[in-house]
């Protein structure tokens, strides 16, 4: 399945976010920062990576009720997206 262009700029936009908050986590640990500090970085990032499998999914989603023969050629039946799903639920 083809993704969009622009939900391939979103989603690396997302991972890039997700990578400077990963690095800033790194970051404060070597600094000492507080525990409070870290794990509301730490949540954050976490939140940017299920926020891009979201995006991701729903990208699918589209692609999979719109062309559903297609879809299902390319190896990306409903149902198969639907278990990706919750996969990151």
């Amino acid at each position: 399945m083809e993704l969009p262009s622009e939900v391939v700029d979103d989603l690396r936009k997302r991972l890039r976010r997700a990578e400077g908050q990963v690095r800033a986590v790194e970051s404060m640990l070597a600094d000492g920062r507080e525990c409070r500090d870290i794990v509301t970085q730490l949540s954050a990032a976490i939140n940017a990576l299920e926020q891009a499998g979201f995006r991701l999914i729903a990208s699918g989603l589209t692609y999979c009720i719109q062309h559903p023969e297609d879809a299902e050629a390319s190896g990306y039946p409903l149902d198969e997206v639907q278990r990706l799903f919750t996969k990151l639920a």
